[in-house]
C-alpha cells in the first residue's frame, strides 16, 4: 500500500518502539506534524526551542534505555539542534535526530532556510543521512536506529527534504538490516578482558573507571 513519506516515517518510528518525540514544527516539516495526529502512539512533546529538543531526547535515552527521538525544521532550526547532538556523541546517548530540508530542486542554491545540516553534524555522529527518494526512508529509518543503539551508542541524524515527506511510496518496513561496513562489538575480547581481571587481580589499590557502557548493559551488579 502507498503511503506518504510524512506516513512512512510515523509508521516507521512505531516499528522502532518509539513513544515519545520531543521536538518543534516549522515550515519544512509541516507534513510530519500534520500527520502526526494519525498516530496516537506517537506522543510528541512541544519544546520552547529545539536546542531544548536534543538535550530532553539525550535525557529520555539515558533515563529509560531506548533511543531518543528529536524533531526540527531545515535551517536554523536543525542547526539548533546542534549542542545536543554533540552532547550525546560525547556521552554515547542513542539519539535519532529527525532534521527536515528544503525540496530536493532546491539544495545547494542558497534557498529560504537552507542549511548543510548533514555536513554541520558529520562529526558529531555516528552516521547521518540525507534521504533522496521516499523509496529508501523505511530502510534508513531502520538503519538509524540500528546504528545508533549498537556497539558504542550515540547519535544518528536524518535529514528528509519536504518533497520527499509529501510523495508517496510503497511501504514495507524491512526485517534486518544489511550494512556490510558496519560491525559493532557486542561483546569484549576474552583475552583482553582475561588480561584486565589479571592486572585488577594483582593491584593493590585497584581503580575501576566505568563509563556509561555499564549503563546501557544492565552491569551493574557485574561492577559491584
Amino acid at each position: 500500500m502507498k503511503k506518504t513519506g510524512a506516513q512512512i516515517l510515523c509508521e516507521s518510528l512505531i516499528e522502532e518502539g518509539v513513544e515519545v518525540i520531543f521536538g518543534i514544527l516549522g515550515g519544512a516539516i509541516l507534513p510530519i506534524y500534520d500527520t502526526l495526529g494519525q498516530y496516537p502512539q506517537l506522543r510528541h512533546i512541544l519544546v520552547r526551542h529545539e536546542q531544548g529538543a536534543a538535550h530532553a531526547a539525550d535525557g529520555y535515552a539515558r533515563a529509560t534505555h531506548k533511543v531518543g527521538v528529536c524533531m526540527a525544521t531545515s535551517g536554523p532550526g536543525a542547526a539548533n539542534l546542534v549542542t545536543g547532538i554533540a552532547n550525546a556523541y560525547m556521552d554515547s546517548s542513542p539519539v535519532v535526530a529527525i532534521t527536515a530540508q528544503v525540496p530536493r530542486a532546491f539544495i545547494g542554491k542558497d534557498a529560504f532556510q537552507e542549511a548543510d545540516i548533514t555536513g554541520i553534524t558529520l562529526p558529531i555522529t555516528k552516521h547521518n543521512y540525507l534521504v533522496s527518494s521516499t523509496e529508501e526512508l523505511a530502510n534508513t529509518v531502520k538503519e538509524a536506529f540500528y546504528i545508533a543503539r549498537t556497539g558504542r551508542a550515540g547519535p544518528v541524524h536524518i535529514d528528509i527534504p519536504k518533497d520527499v515527506q509529501t510523495e508517496e511510496a510503497e511501504f514495507i518496513y524491512p526485517d534486518k538490516v544489511n550494512l556490510p561496513g558496519y560491525k559493532p562489538v557486542f561483546q569484549g575480547h576474552p583475552a583482553q578482558v582475561r588480561k584486565a581481571a589479571r592486572l585488577i587481580n594483582s593491584a593493590k589499590r585497584p581503580l575501576i573507571i566505568a563509563g556509561r557502557g555499564v549503563i546501557m548493559s544492565h552491569a551493574y551488579a557485574e561492577l559491584t
